[in-house]
């Protein structure tokens, strides 16, 4: 279950993050966004990474914890770069 969730709030993060730049959020809403909004999507990536890192820190302690984080970002970011140009279609 802590591999689910922390691959959950990674990808959740990781898209946070993606979206809060300008050019991603007009790929997919076809509108340029606030700086409100680029800002909020910005510090919800950053949180939920942080809560991944938590959550994979409590589940294999801080030995493996932070290890398998990186690895969980990697594939969270792949999947949210292969996955980005197929949703306006």
């Amino acid at each position: 279950m802590t591999l689910i969730t922390a691959v959950w709030l990674a990808w959740g993060g990781m898209l946070g993050l993606c979206l809060g730049l300008e050019r991603h959020y007009k790929q997919l809403w076809q509108r340029p966004p606030s700086p409100r909004i680029k800002r909020g999507l910005r510090a919800m990536g950053w949180v939920l990474l942080t809560a991944s890192l938590a959550v994979s820190v409590l589940g294999w302690g801080w030995a493996m914890g932070p290890v398998a984080w990186f690895g969980l970002i990697s594939l969270a970011g792949l999947s949210v770069a292969f996955l980005l140009p197929y949703a306006t279609r």
